[in-house]
């Protein structure tokens, strides 16, 4: 399936989104009765997003997206687990989307419960651990070199080590599309004070 944008295409379109949602423009999205009607025939997102579950972190209203324009994979850390990759393929193999966003945000609260759990030893249940557990390497990796902000820049380096792993090491149902110029992959950080998204290289 062909996407109708092309990632560039998309990715500006983001963009352009967030620029109007730092301005306070209007959100003007298609959530009427008829727009609804088309939609529950079939969707045709725009982009992918892997994102935290942070109730303050709403992709849609960051971008000023409608229904049916953003198909958004969440959980606490936006780590890269198995649902969340299988997810990202859905998307990319049967929507086809030309653009996947990692967005990692400040201030992550999952971040900061994966770093008590790194430097302090605290412990949480079974199934939070499980949650937390992807986000240890980015922060054993930035913690030596990081005494001020150390959540903030594992979150950060967070979002760089799943793009590294869903561009270098993904499954041939998203290698491919790269290949061929038809799925791009960026990294995204959300400043909460500012609403600015700040894209990544």
């Amino acid at each position: 399936m062909m996407p109708l944008l092309t990632p560039d295409d998309a990715l500006a379109l983001l963009k352009d989104g967030n620029r109007r949602f730092l301005d306070d423009a209007p959100l003007s999205v298609h959530g009427d009765r008829m727009s609804r009607l088309r939609m529950a025939a079939a969707q045709r997102p725009i982009a992918a997003y892997l994102s935290c579950s942070d109730s303050r972190v709403a992709p849609e209203l960051l971008f000023g997206r409608g229904l049916g324009e953003l198909f958004i994979v969440r959980n606490a850390g936006n780590s890269l687990c198995s649902t969340a990759l299988g997810s990202l393929e859905f998307a990319v193999t049967v929507l086809g989307v030309p653009l996947i966003v990692v967005m990692g945000h400040e201030n992550c609260g999952a971040v900061r419960a994966a770093v008590s759990v790194v430097k302090e030893h605290y412990g949480y249940s079974a199934n939070i651990s499980k949650v937390l557990q992807p986000l240890y390497p980015a922060i054993m990796e930035v913690g030596e070199d990081c005494q001020h902000d150390l959540v903030n820049a594992a979150a950060r380096h967070n979002v760089h080590r799943v793009v590294r792993e869903l561009i270098e090491e993904a499954s041939p149902a998203l290698r491919r599309p790269q290949e061929h110029g038809v799925l791009k992959i960026v990294g995204a950080f959300y400043d909460l004070a500012s609403g600015a998204v700040h894209w990544f290289d």
